[in-house]
């Protein structure tokens, strides 16, 4: 049977299409009471069994590696919780030309929480990155963002940000980190059956960005948050927001390469050091802010959509980019090997192959 192949004529990645498809259904048929529960459940359900089947893929060795990757966590810890809130902090002189005061600080708040960690893995796996610095850099930023999100909320924000209750810092633990370890512990039996059905880590990244994209736009149509900006002010915040996203890739990019980072670590840090996580950002905010929850996290909400688009784009673009220098290397070996063994010549390394 012939694989169906999406249109190479057309302008948008299949992936973005889906994006945009999952923001519509959310914005025509959001979930809503019961149907809002069952699909919380399900987002969390599938972000479990993503940390699960990447704890059972990534041996042990290679998650020890990633984690003594101090350097490259540094450089995403500093990305993440001091040029960020700068750039917010600069936000200031946009104010009230593209911005209101309430997204201002909105805009803000989101420059203070930590990194996306399922979207990073699932953008540095498909661009060739260093996956296991990635599981371990996103880790580190939620960790980190526990406590210095609302510390920074408190400082720069005015509020007061240290009310982060256990059960928020339990469930996140519950979510991210038990799974990748109970993968760990199976790996031995079942590493093998996982490693043979690749293609269901790419389902379930995939998946699970859908499913959490819909959710989180379900929870802000339902609260009725768009009606709260006129289209002039969002028109405003989406450029803001651009502006930040691209400063921020620019300044991984730039840094990553300026500090000596192979190709496969510059990766992982910009996608983890350029990236805000929407599920810790929420929660976080709902604690920090209370009913205003809805109209701060507008600006996350926004930039969770920019982010996953832009960044889709950017890691289909090097993924195409490693796949062309390892069929120029192939290339460049299989000639090598040709003119080193003439027809009916066997090379000498042939020659002590077979002896």
């Amino acid at each position: 049977m012939r694989r169906l192949r999406y249109p190479s004529w057309l302008p948008v990645d299949p992936y973005i299409a889906a994006l945009l498809g999952t923001v519509l259904l959310a914005a025509l048929l959001p979930a809503r009471g019961a149907g809002a529960h069952l699909a919380g459940g399900a987002s969390t359900g599938a972000v479990g069994l993503l940390f699960f089947l990447y704890g059972v893929r990534l041996s042990t060795r290679e998650a020890m590696d990633g984690l003594r990757h101090w350097r490259l966590h540094g450089t995403v810890l500093a990305a993440t919780f001091l040029v960020f809130p700068l750039l917010g902090l600069a936000s200031g002189a946009l104010v009230p030309y593209l911005l209101t005061p309430e997204l201002r600080t909105g805009l803000l708040f989101l420059c203070l929480v930590p990194s996306t960690i399922q979207s990073s893995i699932a953008f540095t796996s498909v661009a060739r990155g260093n996956v296991a610095a990635a599981i371990c850099a996103g880790s580190f930023s939620s960790l980190a963002g526990l406590v210095l999100t609302p510390l920074l909320a408190a400082v720069l924000l005015g509020g007061s940000g240290g009310n982060l209750t256990v059960d928020a810092v339990f469930g996140i633990v519950l979510q991210l980190l038990a799974p990748f370890v109970a993968g760990q512990l199976l790996r031995r039996w079942i590493g093998g059956f996982v490693t043979r059905h690749k293609k269901v880590l790419g389902l379930v990244d995939r998946g699970s960005i859908l499913l959490v994209v819909y959710t989180a736009f379900s929870e802000g149509v339902v609260r009725g948050i768009w009606h709260q900006v006129t289209p002039l002010r969002l028109l405003g915040l989406l450029v803001a927001e651009a502006l930040l996203l691209a400063a921020m890739l620019f300044l991984t990019s730039y840094g990553s390469r300026r500090l000596g980072f192979p190709r496969a670590d510059r990766i992982t840090i910009v996608f983890a050091g350029s990236k805000k996580s929407l599920a810790a950002g929420l929660p976080m905010a709902s604690v920090l802010f209370g009913a205003q929850a809805g109209l701060m996290v507008l600006p996350l909400m926004l930039f969770h959509q920019m982010q996953l688009m832009v960044c889709a784009v950017l890691a289909k673009r090097w993924a195409r980019q490693a796949e062309a220098v390892a069929s120029t290397a192939a290339t460049a070996t299989a000639a090598v090997a040709t003119t080193a063994a003439p027809a009916g010549v066997p090379s000498r390394e042939i020659m002590a192959d077979r002896g």
